[in-house]
């Protein structure tokens, strides 16, 4: 039988997904089959560790909500969820990523907020 060399398209493909592998340890940086195999997975991961993203930004924002709301004194409002269900009623519109910035960086806002619910 004799020899068939990797042509062209085949020898450029594999330096594309060698050059994906850079820096994963053992076979997966250096063996085509390997490689590939290893950049599908860390895709298929990729994708789905940017939507569980967004969840744990809404949980952490929850937390931070529920602190500040705990930490005012004197407030009709005792925890995060009372804070939210008076905030639908009364048709304030303002994200949860902006409640837990203000609530840390500016708490004299968020009391106001809180009063307004209220």
């Amino acid at each position: 039988m004799s020899r068939v060399k990797k042509g062209t398209n085949a020898l450029k493909t594999r330096k594309n997904i060698l050059k994906q592998t850079k820096g994963y340890r053992f076979g997966r940086s250096t063996k085509e089959r390997q490689a590939y195999e290893a950049i599908v997975h860390a895709g298929s991961h990729a994708f789905a560790h940017r939507k569980d993203k967004k969840s744990d930004f809404r949980k952490m924002w929850n937390v931070r909500i529920n602190a500040s709301v705990r930490s005012l004194e004197n407030s009709k409002i005792a925890s995060y969820s009372r804070l939210i269900d008076a905030l639908n009623k009364k048709n304030i519109l303002i994200n949860r990523k902006m409640l837990a910035d203000l609530g840390a960086n500016h708490p004299e806002v968020f009391a106001k907020i809180v009063e307004t619910a209220a």
